[in-house]
């Protein structure tokens, strides 16, 4: 049977697939917000567990934040930054005495939504996480791209395109560039952007939810996000010209984003606007999307 584990900024989750992949256990832990060496022991202990209750040895697939460096093995780019500069397949091979598979989150996700989720059966796939962080992911053939830095997909860390002049020069992110997509797509930015602009606090899936409800100032919001949205993935539509992009994380929930947004992107995308076939879509799997990719990231009949 095959373990994934997604390690997220407030979420570590796991669970058992076996061969048939149907799920056999579940389990989800918050993320320690103490250290990395903490981090390290919650993916060992729900490791533990998980194969204590379905009474077997498993092998372990990893989604994680950032990318395994081709050049160091260290983990780079995560906004979980405490990740990065950490040999985290080292560690969790030495701790879990095993072969330890990882991959980006989002490349887990498009390869989960892809193989027998909402874009199940289409040539070109975008995954999308949309959450505490921005990430992506390319799924060619059913095949996740990684490239020659283990980058491909990572659109999150572009400059948001066609700039407002209220948008320039843009927020400063995490990883030291300004005006990156993710400053203003994650769900912590979402929610500044409307406590700076009303002085109310509200969680983002919130915000969405009042705006369907005849809220003004959240519908304002709302929108705003919504051509941002579209402006950013109109760019990525003109490059890999995908067949489906799907949405994950925690603002995929968001329904507002799937009709709004393709109608938005049409003045972006270099093609005919009536014709354009690219579908924008809802994780089917939602959640357990990341998780799911990462137990496949080991192919059926292994042995831990």
């Amino acid at each position: 049977m095959r373990i994934g584990i997604d390690l997220g900024g407030t979420k570590i989750e796991g669970l058992v697939l076996d061969d048939d992949g149907a799920e056999k256990a579940r389990l989800r832990v918050p993320t320690p917000a103490t250290s990395y060496e903490e981090d390290v022991r919650a993916i060992v202990d729900l490791v533990t567990e998980l194969e204590r209750r379905v009474g077997e040895r498993c092998t372990v697939g990893i989604a994680h934040p950032g990318a395994v460096s081709p050049a160091t093995g260290l983990i780079k780019n995560a906004n979980s930054t405490r990740l990065n500069g950490r040999p985290l397949p080292v560690d969790l091979q030495r701790a879990l005495g095993r072969e330890v598979r990882m991959a980006n989150d989002a490349n887990c996700f498009a390869v989960s939504e892809a193989a027998d989720g909402a874009a199940a059966g289409m040539g070109i796939v975008f995954g999308v996480i949309l959450g505490t962080g921005v990430g992506g992911g390319i799924v060619i053939d059913g095949k996740p791209l990684t490239g020659a830095q283990a980058i491909a997909g990572e659109w999150g860390h572009t400059p948001l395109p066609s700039p407002r002049d209220d948008e320039r020069p843009g927020l400063t992110c995490y990883c030291g560039r300004v005006g990156c997509i993710e400053t203003w797509l994650s769900g912590p930015r979402l929610q500044e952007q409307f406590a700076k602009r009303t002085g109310r606090q509200m969680r983002a899936t919130d915000i969405a939810e009042a705006a369907t409800s005849g809220d003004s100032e959240a519908a304002a919001q709302m929108e705003l996000y919504c051509d941002r949205l579209a402006r950013a993935l109109s760019m990525i539509v003109n490059i890999l010209d995908p067949h489906a992009v799907v949405l994950g994380g925690g603002l995929s929930k968001m329904s507002l984003l799937y009709r709004r947004v393709p109608e938005l992107w049409k003045r972006h995308i270099f093609s005919e606007p009536e014709y354009i076939a690219t579908k924008l879509l809802p994780p089917r799997h939602g959640d357990s999307s990341g998780v799911r990719g990462a137990a496949w990231l080991w192919p059926v009949g292994s042995k831990a």
